[in-house]
């Protein structure tokens, strides 16, 4: 997949710091000479073609609402419709196939205790397959942002 010079500056640079402001993508267009409106089109490009999910804060977990990492046991067939309907999650922030018998793990996200356990027990539900939650017993930080290096 070719990419352009904005589109791989934007994945590179913006991994982390992103500016906290009202407008946050002008202030990476600033950065990157370019306008706003070219920085939200050429993501939103980005988005649309697969190469990105999402753009926006991490924040540490339970700092703001509440958090459980997730994983299903999905049959080798059901694979690709379960992971769709769980992406389909607002409360998802990521998910991604693993080697292993539980072979689809997930973050959820919810305001309260409460609203979490409703999506996932919905989870169960729409899907037919129960999910394993294994919510956080220690913090660590590992910083997941690296220099892409394009050739």
């Amino acid at each position: 997949m070719e990419l352009t010079h904005l589109e791989k500056r934007l994945l590179n640079d913006f991994q982390r710091d992103l500016p906290l402001s009202q407008r946050p993508y002008a202030d990476m267009a600033e950065q990157l000479g370019v306008s706003e409106q070219e920085v939200i089109d050429t993501l939103e490009r980005l988005r649309e073609r697969g190469v990105v999910s999402r753009v926006g804060a991490v924040f540490r977990p339970h700092s703001v609402g509440v958090s459980t990492l997730a994983a299903m046991a999905v049959p080798e067939a059901e694979l690709e419709r379960v992971a769709e309907a769980i992406t389909a999650y607002p409360h998802v922030n990521h998910n991604y196939e693993r080697e292993h018998e539980y072979n689809l793990w997930f973050v959820v996200t919810a305001k309260d205790e409460s609203e979490l356990c409703g999506v996932l027990e919905d989870m169960e539900r729409s899907t037919g397959l129960s999910v394993l939650a294994l919510p956080l017993l220690e913090d660590y930080h590992i910083d997941l942002g690296f220099d892409l290096q394009w050739t």
